[in-house]
């Protein structure tokens, strides 16, 4: 594990795996980067996958609901590539960290190769924006009065299997003020629509969700939004279940377009 700054001076924390071209692989909100430790070992003989804790994740602890919103997110990862002296990455992320990757992509196309969308996280409407941010209000007034366990306790029985194990396995890393206030993300609007995401025009691999906080049809649609959009269905099911078979169903999907995409 290696400590880098955020353009604000916080401090934040990552971990490196691998020797190669490099990929800044973001996990999804709930888990923390040893969610994706396995994949990255998967790809360690030809690319160096660099893993951050997200700020309010993990190591990265940031109990200030105010220094969560997708602009800070987004420098995050420039400050990490700035740490690394990388000049161009490919960036990618599940969940939270596939929204992450798409902003940051669309904010700086000079700094990524290609981006990958796992698990892509859906994009509300006015309604339906409302609604998430109550429901993230409520979330982090559980995690603060009864504790972070309590306040997924509802929640893992709709979300992929896979996503709940390795939610379940991160509780006991996390810091309970740090989760509250990641929260505070709802508050904030990552995109108002679908076609938002029509300026993301680096190489996009698209992997869709299979739950309805990530849906595959909202996937499908991103991908074929994107300019240079593809998508690969198939990859998360309802049998993806450990963490093991969340690696092997991704490994081979991620390392394929990479190869393409880095020309190795």
């Amino acid at each position: 594990m290696f400590t880098y700054l955020g353009h604000d001076g916080h401090p934040l924390r990552a971990e490196a795996r691998g020797d190669g071209p490099t990929m800044v692989l973001l996990h999804g909100g709930g888990p923390d980067h040893r969610s994706l430790l396995p994949l990255a070992d998967r790809l360690a003989d030809s690319y160096r996958t660099v893993l951050p804790d997200i700020r309010g994740y993990g190591q990265s602890r940031c109990p200030d609901p105010a220094a969560h919103t997708w602009s800070r997110y987004v420098e995050d990862v420039t400050a990490l590539l700035d740490h690394l002296g990388a000049e161009r990455v490919v960036l990618a992320g599940m969940g939270i960290g596939s929204t992450i990757t798409a902003r940051a992509a669309i904010a700086y196309p000079d700094r990524f190769d290609a981006a990958i969308l796992i698990s892509l996280e859906d994009i509300e409407d006015d309604a339906a924006k409302q609604a998430e941010t109550a429901f993230l209000d409520a979330f982090a007034e559980t995690v603060r009065t009864h504790g972070i366990e309590a306040a997924w306790a509802p929640v893992l029985p709709e979300l992929a299997p896979a996503i709940g194990t390795l939610v379940r396995d991160a509780i006991g890393r996390s810091d309970p003020a740090s989760i509250a206030a990641a929260a505070a993300i709802g508050r904030d609007r990552a995109f108002r629509t679908p076609a938002d995401l029509a300026a993301l025009t680096v190489p996009t691999l698209v992997i869709p969700g299979i739950d309805h906080r990530h849906p595959a049809r909202f996937a499908e649609e991103i991908a074929a939004i994107l300019p240079n959009g593809r998508l690969h269905t198939g990859v998360l099911t309802e049998q993806v279940d450990t963490i093991d078979d969340l690696t092997a169903a991704l490994a081979p999907a991620v390392r394929g377009f990479l190869d393409e995409t880095v020309g190795l």
